[in-house]
């Protein structure tokens, strides 16, 4: 029986994440091992405003556990489930992923032929989120020493990525990004590097044991 599509399985739980108030950011499908020994492990990334509480996402993970063994899509070949929060390397690609970074570090990559937002400036650059607008964002530029505040289109950004910090920022420069967003680690505490970089040990995950279609488990905190 062939692998569900990560868009079947997308579709699957989408509705579950939703309503258990978290945001379903991705699903990653990979296999280990060859026919009879294949395995397989499912990402389910989930998201939503504040700390991810831990309790709560060891219950979706059950509760995707037994949704999954449900559908049956994955037959009798076994799978690892994982549940987990983004990690650093997750770009900012919608409003909601801006709004919970407001207060961090980025590096933002402008597309080709965007003004730089500062004279002469680069197409890249690393600057403080503020607050989100309808159509752009405002950037913290100077960081301590110079820090000042522009307004760059949201059209003209191609990617933007959280940044570790091991020091927190001046109180002008967090002043001006609109502090950090509720919920959020502060930026430079310092567990700030493990904080960010490996959200899902910090803020949840959840696995479930090899599964088949009969053989559904809940899942454990690890």
């Amino acid at each position: 029986m062939p692998m569900p599509t990560e868009e079947r399985v997308s579709q699957l739980v989408a509705g579950l994440v939703e309503r258990r108030g978290f945001d379903l950011e991705g699903v990653d499908i990979s296999t280990a091992g060859r026919h009879a020994d294949a395995q397989a492990k499912v990402k389910v990334t989930v998201d939503s405003d504040g700390t991810a509480d831990l309790d709560a996402i060891a219950t979706l993970s059950s509760e995707l556990s037994l949704l999954l063994d449900d559908a049956g899509d994955f037959g009798e070949t076994p799978y690892l489930l994982e549940v987990t929060t983004p990690g650093i390397d997750r770009p900012l690609t919608a409003d909601r992923h801006w709004r919970r970074a407001q207060g961090r570090k980025v590096r933002v990559t402008l597309r080709p032929g965007a003004e730089p937002p500062e004279p002469g400036g680069s197409a890249r650059f690393e600057a403080r989120v503020g607050a989100l607008g309808q159509d752009s964002v405002a950037l913290v530029f100077g960081g301590k020493r110079n820090p000042h505040r522009v307004h760059v289109p949201l059209a003209d950004i191609a990617e933007a990525v959280v940044q570790v910090e091991f020091s927190p920022p001046g109180a002008r420069e967090l002043e001006l990004a609109g502090g950090v967003a509720p919920g959020r680690p502060e930026p430079g505490r310092d567990d700030d590097a493990l904080a960010v970089d490996d959200a899902a040990a910090v803020r949840g995950t959840t696995e479930a044991l090899p599964v088949t279609a009969s053989d559904s488990t809940e899942g454990i905190v690890e």
